[in-house]
């Protein structure tokens, strides 16, 4: 009995049914969420709202809170009563003990259980349907009546009065069952072409896992071979260093040595000098002029000095103009020369510095060594590209190493040639691409308009169809100083980003029929990637317009 009771206070008002998704009216009285949603609907029409229970008016449509504590009750009470929670919905008039309904009367408004369905008045005609909570949505929310028939053109649920008066008058409408079973029987042909899409997924989860596992072996593999690559330049590097240092020192060794032997002979000149000093000191304090006039010659410098003597009388003249002029002789020093011995009383100049061009030469070679040996190892090659003269536009220049292709506002003095462009700023380059990867830089002064791309020599050289990326014979990325596009056969792309710096490259792969743009900011950024087939030697292109641009070497 009590277990009736608790039952009893767990039912909705509207449904007789325990509550599902309870809410609360601000009077305080709870129902089944769309038991009161279908009767705040139906007294919309009259446009005042109450509760169903205590009456109490709104006017305006009452907020709906949510009853937490109530559903958890319902829910933990349905769980302890054996067959409850299948249906939840119960006999009407079973009312001593829950006895779970097999059928509802949408014209009675009850769920019967078997023994109450059998006591049923069925002569009255009445539309019964399965075990429903809240009857609500059954009925016709203006006419109240059981819905019945529906309105294609509509798609509404109507009842008897609905189709003989209102806005329904005079459409086509259908039984329920037979809208139903159309419904059904389109739903079952979508069903069966999800069905068939949904087969197709795990074909495709296994091509995309396929795939996923080969980037990752791909990007494993470029890893180790990436992780190969920088050690073999660290060797390298390593072995250019001691190399270069090799080098310093031994310039430094020989030049060190040369000082040293000079050195040593300076101090030993030295030492002659002042013994010839103390000499003379001693002949110019003596006293007995007799004596000093008949002393042997003396000589001032023990290595080729000249001497003055006159043989008669014993007489010795020494000029000391003459020893300085000598000493002077045996060794020059300035700040970037100095002098060594050679034989006879010559002397000849040599460097008192290192050779810094030899020793930047040597760096430069190891360098490029290793950047040879790494484009080589990464599988492209970096081309010397020079620009063809005879194929620039008039108004531009052409720098004299070739590098660079300036818009000019004059007109170059050049001569007539079939192969030059005579309708946009463009020119070619000399050599052209049959095979191969191949990889270089521009530099653009991010001035006007610039584009740089590959073109087939057979472009046209005049006419609309005659500028880069307006034929299919070109390929072109276009840098403004606000976008970026790309552009081939007159079809024009804009690529979602805006050029960061001055500096671009542009690789080739001519059998894969790839040609890819970078910016070569920090981080680089692919710009964007054409694919096709190429039938013609590529050359390298350029357009300026208001711009300069450079090959980098």
């Amino acid at each position: 009995m009590a277990s009736a009771d608790l039952r009893d206070e767990l039912n909705c008002s509207i449904c007789l049914s325990p509550y599902t998704d309870p809410v609360s009216l601000r009077c305080g009285h709870d129902f089944c969420r769309s038991c009161i949603v279908s009767v705040l609907d139906t007294q919309e029409a009259a446009g005042v709202y109450s509760c169903p229970d205590c009456r109490a008016e709104y006017p305006e449509r009452p907020a709906l809170e949510k009853n937490r504590k109530l559903g958890n009750i319902v829910e933990r009470f349905l769980s302890t009563q054996p067959g409850m929670e299948e249906t939840r919905i119960f006999c009407t008039y079973c009312t001593k003990s829950p006895v779970p309904a097999v059928k509802s009367c949408l014209q009675c408004e009850n769920s019967l259980c078997d023994d109450h369905l059998t006591a049923h008045n069925k002569t009255a005609d009445h539309i019964l349907a399965e075990p429903i909570g809240s009857f609500g949505n059954k009925k016709c929310p203006i006419h109240k009546k059981v819905l019945e028939y529906y309105c294609p053109q509509d798609a509404n649920c109507l009842c008897v009065s609905c189709c003989l008066v209102g806005k329904h008058r005079g459409h086509q409408v259908e039984l329920l069952e037979e809208a139903s079973e159309k419904k059904k029987e389109k739903l079952r042909k979508y069903l069966d072409e999800l069905n068939t899409e949904k087969a197709k997924i795990p074909a495709k989860v296994q091509n995309l896992q396929d795939h996923k596992s080969n980037i990752q072996e791909k990007a494993s593999d470029k890893r180790k071979n990436v992780s190969k690559i920088i050690m073999d330049i660290k060797e390298q590097l390593e072995m250019a260093e001691k190399k270069v240092l090799s080098e310093i020192s031994r310039q430094e060794e020989k030049i060190v040595s040369q000082i040293s032997r000079l050195i040593k002979k300076l101090e030993i000149q030295e030492n002659e000098l002042s013994r010839k000093m103390c000499e003379m000191e001693e002949m110019c304090h003596g006293s007995d002029p007799i004596r000093l006039l008949q002393e042997s010659d003396i000589t001032v410098c023990g290595h080729g000095g000249e001497e003055d003597t006159e043989g008669s009388g014993g007489k010795i003249t020494t000029d000391l103009k003459t020893v300085l002029q000598q000493s002077d002789q045996v060794v020059t020093c300035s700040d970037k020369s100095m002098v060594a011995e050679v034989p006879g009383s010559r002397l000849h100049v040599l460097t008192d510095d290192l050779d810094e061009v030899l020793i930047s030469l040597t760096l430069h070679r190891s360098i490029r060594d290793i950047v040879t040996n790494v484009t080589s190892e990464l599988g492209f090659h970096v081309p010397d590209i020079l620009l063809d003269v005879d194929t620039a536009y008039t108004c531009v220049k052409i720098s004299e190493d070739l590098k660079t292709i300036t818009y000019t506002e004059g007109t170059e003095k050049r001569a007539k040639s079939p192969s030059r462009f005579l309708s946009y700023f463009q020119v070619l380059s000399k050599c052209g691409f049959s095979s191969g990867r191949h990889y270089w830089e521009v530099e653009w002064n991010q001035k006007g308009r610039c584009d740089i791309g590959m073109s087939y020599p057979s472009i046209e050289k005049e006419g609309e169809k005659s500028g880069i990326g307006d034929n299919d014979k070109s390929w072109c990325l276009t840098l403004f100083n606000t976008e970026y596009s790309v552009a081939h056969n007159s079809h024009i792309e804009k690529v979602c980003s805006k050029p960061t710096c001055a500096s671009h490259g542009v690789f080739l792969d001519y059998e894969a029929g790839h040609l890819s743009f970078y910016e070569l900011g920090d981080p680089i950024r692919h710009l964007h990637t054409f694919t096709a087939s190429f039938t013609e030697p590529l050359h390298v292109i350029f357009y300026v317009d208001g711009a300069s641009v450079t090959i980098r070497s």
